[in-house]
């Protein structure tokens, strides 16, 4: 990890000041078929403005990525399971590895805690170019779950 400062890093809502920015985050080649692009996430958003919080990742005025978390979704067909989380999460490629991810996950789990929720879920396709060890070197645990394929994993945040 580089010298980030946590004071450098911020979240900026998504604008047409800097949409642009936004979409031209690209994760790595390899990483492209575990993570949606920013453009499809800012679709999704649109399409789903009460459970949608996506927002940039920035390092002073550098754009170094993108989260999407989601809020109080309805999860299952009970109509009673509500979670939240993060729904996506691209870090620029040559932005990797330097606590940027760290610092995305930790801001989603600050507003599901200043939102009163307890939990964090994620999902994350399986195998080696996957991001599964990241999540689980966060503390995410596997809930034995999966949602389209993919493992769901929650973080306690209590």
């Amino acid at each position: 990890m580089t010298n980030v400062t946590d004071d450098a890093l911020r979240l900026e809502r998504i604008s047409s000041d800097n949409f642009e920015a936004a979409v031209a985050v690209r994760v790595r080649p390899d990483q492209e078929h575990a993570v949606d692009p920013v453009v499809k996430s800012l679709a999704e958003a649109y399409v789903h403005p009460r459970t949608a919080w996506p927002r940039l990742i920035l390092d002073g005025q550098r754009p170094v990525g993108f989260l999407m978390a989601f809020l109080d979704i309805n999860w299952g067909d009970t109509g009673t399971d509500l979670r939240s989380g993060l729904w996506r999460l691209n870090i620029a490629a040559a932005e990797q590895g330097k606590g940027y991810g760290r610092f995305a996950v930790e801001s989603v789990a600050a507003e599901i805690r200043r939102r009163g929720g307890t939990d964090l879920y994620v999902t994350w396709h399986p195998g080696p170019t996957g991001p599964e060890s990241f999540y689980l070197a966060l503390g995410f645990t596997p809930t034995g779950e999966t949602s389209g394929g993919q493992t769901v994993g929650v973080l306690k945040l209590t």
